[in-house]
C-alpha cells in the first residue's frame, strides 16, 4: 500500500524544479525534474534538432543522456548534434549520446551512481515497450526524467503506446514546420521555433 500524506506533509513537499527561463519558461513553464514528457511530429519537421536543442538546454541544470534507438553513433547524428552545437564545457560534460542502448541496460545505467538524470529516448517505435514496460520503467526512477521521442500518424503520436504516453505525460510537445507546440502542466505555452528562417517560411510569416 502507498503511503497516505496529510496536508502538512504535502506543504513540505519539496520538488526538484529546473528553473527555464527565456524562450523555454515561454514555451513549458517551470517543470519539475521527474516523470515523463512526450516530443513526436513527422519526419523532416525539425524534432530531432528540437529534441537536441532540448538536451543542450538541460545540460545546464544535470546530467542528460540522450538514446539514440533509431540512429545511433552516425554521420546524421553526428552532424546534428554539430549543428545544434554543444561549445561549452558544460554542455560537453553533462551530455551522452548513447548507441542504440536497449532500456535493461539504459535502466542498469541509471540506477547507478553520479548517473544521469534526465534520459531522452528516440523513439518510442524503437524501443518495443509495452504501456506496462513505460510504467515500470517510470516508476521504478522516481527521481528521474523521461523524454519520449515518437513518430507521428497526422497530428498525434503514432500508435497506442505513444499515445498512451501522450495521455501520461506531464509535457507534451508536438513539432511541425520547425516550430514546437507544448502542452505543459507546468505553465508556458507559447510556440518555440526550432529553426526561426525555416519556420517563418513554413508559416508563411
Amino acid at each position: 500500500m502507498k503511503r497516505a500524506y496529510n496536508i502538512h506533509q504535502i506543504r513540505q513537499y519539496r520538488p526538484t524544479v529546473l528553473d527555464f527561463d527565456g524562450a523555454w519558461l515561454d514555451a513549458i513553464g517551470r517543470p519539475e525534474r521527474t516523470g515523463s514528457w512526450l516530443i513526436w511530429g513527422k519526419s523532416a519537421n525539425g524534432k530531432t534538432r528540437f529534441a537536441l536543442q532540448l538536451a543542450r538546454y538541460l545540460t545546464r541544470f544535470c546530467r542528460v543522456c540522450y538514446d539514440s534507438l533509431e540512429e545511433g553513433l552516425s554521420l546524421t547524428m553526428q552532424n546534428a548534434i554539430e549543428q545544434v552545437g554543444f561549445a561549452d564545457d558544460r554542455a560537453k560534460r553533462n551530455f551522452n549520446l548513447l548507441d542504440k542502448e536497449p532500456l535493461s541496460d539504459l535502466a542498469e545505467r541509471l540506477s547507478k551512481q553520479h548517473a544521469p538524470k534526465i534520459a531522452i529516448i528516440d523513439s518510442v517505435q524503437y524501443t518495443g515497450l509495452s504501456y506496462t514496460d513505460y510504467k515500470n520503467l517510470r516508476d521504478a526512477n522516481p527521481g528521474k526524467l523521461f523524454i519520449f521521442i515518437s513518430h507521428a500518424d497526422g497530428a498525434e503520436p503514432k500508435g497506442n503506446v505513444a499515445g498512451s504516453i501522450k495521455f501520461d505525460a506531464n509535457v507534451k510537445i508536438y513539432v511541425e514546420g520547425y516550430r514546437a507546440f507544448a502542452q505543459s502542466r507546468y505553465g508556458g505555452g507559447a510556440h518555440y521555433d526550432i529553426w526561426p528562417a525555416r519556420s517563418a517560411e513554413y508559416w508563411n510569416q
